[in-house]
């Protein structure tokens, strides 16, 4: 067998056993999830989390332009060479998808969240709209405490830097309750790519081969904590997007700091408040009724925000990464993030919120 047919035959290798390895959640869960992946990503955030910028960002673009380089250089004999090139790309992807499940993205087959917290999958619209109701008495409640006033909006007076640090509280108090949501050796860093993110419509992603936690610093501050927090949890080996909202909003809200609170429960009303919109708008109507102006003005904040970025780009990238969630265990693709709204219904169904 020729040698430059190896890699390319790996690939085809390493998607079959991953069909294989989906049926065996439980045992990706122990052996990987708590075993193997716990050591790599604790290393990888020792090693870089001190660094004050992205390393996972640099070798991203200097792959990028080797990636470009290549592809200039090959173009004039791209048609006589074609069957060579298409192996070396089929063997550069080889190396890069497996060292993508191997340093991260196992995680998409672990055991999920619904059956590790014994948490209910289905919900009625009363159970939504009677934890909606909770969610808007407690976003006001902090929201009042906050301003004094409940036609301000929430300026949050932190410092980004400052959010990295402070958020290691709330995991901290939340892993009292689940020591499986302990998070240690902080490496969060502010994307070099904030830009490109914000015309792709993301707050922010994890870094699958240095384990850093990236996030886009020009978005709104007062969702900054809960952003972040969503990638830590990412950190930790959750892959799901819906469970790391779900894990980000438990952690924003047990931070001792109201700004951080207010971060999560703002943001999971957001979600709750647009599941009523698809299900029936006039209950929405009344429900906006009762939510406080300050918080629909941070909330105006975000639409603004994210409006003068709007283009072609960001529909594009969402139909791709949709497609990419749907490929990778999470059937519901994109609309997967506001799946988290199942989690927090039923989590609490049963607790005080």
């Amino acid at each position: 067998m020729k040698r430059n047919y190896i890699l390319p035959l790996f690939l085809l290798m390493q998607i079959v056993i991953l069909k294989i390895i989906r049926f065996f959640p439980e045992n990706v869960e122990r052996f990987y999830s708590n075993g193997i992946y716990v050591f790599i990503s604790k290393f990888s955030r020792i090693v870089l989390g001190k660094i004050p910028f992205s390393i996972g960002d640099c070798i991203y673009f200097i792959l990028i332009l080797f990636a470009l380089k290549w592809f200039w250089k090959n173009r004039k004999s791209w048609k006589l060479n074609w069957k060579n090139n298409i192996l070396t790309v089929l063997s550069v992807l080889s190396v890069f998808y497996f060292f993508f499940h191997f340093l991260w993205a196992l995680n998409y087959y672990r055991q999920p969240l619904f059956e590790k917290m014994n948490i209910k999958r289905d919900y009625t619209d009363a159970d939504l709209l009677a934890f909606t109701k909770k969610l808007i008495a407690k976003t006001n409640a902090i929201q009042s405490q906050i301003t004094k006033n409940d036609s301000l909006k929430v300026v949050f007076p932190y410092s980004q830097n400052q959010v990295f640090e402070m958020n290691q509280n709330g995991y901290k108090n939340l892993s009292k309750e689940y020591a499986f949501f302990t998070y240690s050796h902080l490496s969060i860093k502010k994307s070099l790519f904030s830009l490109p993110l914000t015309y792709m419509g993301f707050g922010g992603y994890l870094n699958p081969f240095t384990n850093e936690a990236q996030v886009n610093y020009l978005g709104p501050m007062y969702s900054f904590p809960m952003t972040t927090n969503h990638e830590m949890a990412h950190q930790m080996g959750y892959a799901s997007e819906s469970e790391c909202n779900f894990i980000g909003f438990m952690s924003s809200i047990k931070n001792d700091n109201l700004y951080f609170q207010y971060s999560g429960y703002s943001m999971a009303l957001r979600y709750c408040l647009g599941n009523w919109q698809v299900r029936n708008e006039e209950v929405l109507k009344k429900l906006l009724k009762t939510v406080h102006p300050g918080i629909l003005k941070n909330y105006q904040e975000s639409e603004d925000f994210w409006e003068q970025y709007q283009t072609p780009i960001e529909t594009g990238f969402h139909a791709f990464y949709d497609r990419f969630l749907k490929i990778n265990q999470q059937k519901e693709g994109m609309d997967s993030y506001s799946k988290f709204v199942n989690l927090m219904v039923n989590y609490y169904e049963v607790r005080p919120l």
